[in-house]
């Protein structure tokens, strides 16, 4: 254990290290860096599909969530977007350096608020290895080194993703050490990352609630995160159905096991019928098992033999569990007040929607509504740092400080002032 505490806290010496040569690195340097490792990815592949197939039969033997092995899979077309994403992050503009404010004291001082890297964040993940190099790729842009840590299901898919973006690194002549892997799945790992405040400025934890809430316990650093994807979609009364049964079945079906995904539908009463009549039989063609109030359940109707298996009674608890599966909570609410309450006391506070013509309704559910990200007639699966145009994401807060929602560049930055005088003294 005191080794594997030695081991991470070299780590973190070279992070620290690193993270003030890459601060000053130029943008070109670090584009070229990242076309790189985008490169070297390509040319990994053989290596990465063989470590991903290895990090794929050990997890299910284990008997790994389903909703997690997609989380986990890696085939040429995803290699191929990972790889895609990380040129889209060379493409953006630079944010270090930016002059965000400057103005003059009545002294003739000058004052300028000035954008710069947080310095070394420790990202700690599970499951998906894009997050290796989207992670890497966002701190080398915005200069800040990065320790990751994913989880054990991912470790050797990890450490090849990790080989060939060093090797990207190295082409350019950018610090190595920029971008480190925790190269041991023992959980204790967690624990002396979280500790070492001397080096890291940032924690992320991406993962499920039990990862988030031991980082919490853990850190002695600031710590971004968010708990939950519990994402709700609201049927207004003047919504157009066809058009919530397009946006219902994409939050849902379109991949169940990422944090956008919807996990409750309300349906406004006036409609649930009609709703239900079309929608809810079409989710359950998907697969999509539904809990249901009794509202819900008496507007579904009859159903054959295949589909009543799939239906269950909803219990309070499916109204605030993140599935991330075909699994989909549903009620019916009478007003748009109560459906503001429903997602006020069970939501997470990370993408809700609404499907109405009404503007003045949709425009009141997008002020009250206290979430990270809010959508009028669209799917909740766009809060994501690609579709937001930032190339790749480092994650998605649901916190209220420094950042909310996909984490893209600017998120990754600070800023300090800087003044230049003249001699001048306060009096």
């Amino acid at each position: 254990m005191a080794d594997l505490q030695t081991q991470i806290h070299e780590l973190g010496r070279r992070a620290r290290r690193a993270s003030r040569l890459l601060a000053h690195a130029a943008t070109a340097q670090k584009n070229a860096a990242l076309l790189a490792m985008a490169d070297e990815m390509v040319a990994a592949q053989t290596a990465i599909l063989a470590a991903n197939a290895h990090d794929l039969a050990a997890a299910q033997a284990n008997g790994l969530a389903v909703a997690m092995m997609d989380r986990l899979r890696i085939d040429e077309k995803r290699l191929r977007k990972m790889a895609d994403d990380v040129r889209a992050v060379a493409a953006l503009p630079d944010p270090v350096g930016r002059v965000l404010r400057e103005w003059t004291h009545p002294n003739g001082m000058t004052h300028t608020k000035l954008s710069v890297p947080l310095g070394v964040i420790g990202i700690i993940y599970e499951s998906r290895p894009n997050v290796t190099s989207d992670a890497a790729s966002l701190c080398l842009k915005t200069g800040n080194a990065v320790i990751l840590r994913g989880g054990s299901e991912s470790l050797q898919s990890n450490l090849a993703i990790g080989a060939a973006l060093s090797r990207g690194l190295a082409k350019v002549g950018l610090p190595a050490d920029a971008i480190q892997l925790i190269p041991v799945a023992d959980r204790a790992a967690v624990k002396f990352l979280c500790g070492m405040d001397e080096f890291v400025d940032l924690i992320m934890p991406r993962g499920g609630r039990g990862l988030i809430e031991t980082v919490v316990s853990h850190a002695r650093m600031p710590v971004i995160k968010h708990y939950d994807g519990i994402c709700i979609l609201y049927v207004d009364r003047e919504a157009d159905l066809a058009m919530a049964e397009t946006i219902a079945l994409n939050a849902k079906c379109q991949r169940p096991s990422v944090c956008n995904a919807i996990e409750t539908v309300l349906v406004h009463r006036e409609v649930a019928a009609q709703f239900f009549a079309k929608t809810g039989r079409a989710l359950l063609e998907r697969g999509v098992s539904l809990r249901l109030d009794d509202a819900s359940r008496a507007a579904l109707g009859a159903l054959d033999a295949s589909s009543a298996t799939k239906v269950t009674a909803a219990q309070p608890a499916d109204y605030r569990t993140e599935f991330l599966d075909l699994i989909l909570a549903v009620k019916v609410v009478g007003s748009l007040d109560e459906a503001l309450e429903h997602i006020a006391a069970n939501g997470s506070h990370h993408s809700d929607a609404i499907i109405t013509a009404n503007a003045a309704t949709a425009e009141r559910f997008l002020a009250e509504v206290d979430s990270a990200t809010v959508y009028w007639n669209a799917s909740t699966r766009f809060t994501d740092g690609g579709e937001f145009g930032f190339g790749a994401e480092i994650g998605i807060s649901t916190d209220k400080l420094h950042a909310r929602g996909p984490m893209g560049l600017e998120e990754l930055t600070t800023y300090k002032y800087v003044m230049r005088g003249t001699g001048q003294v306060r009096s």
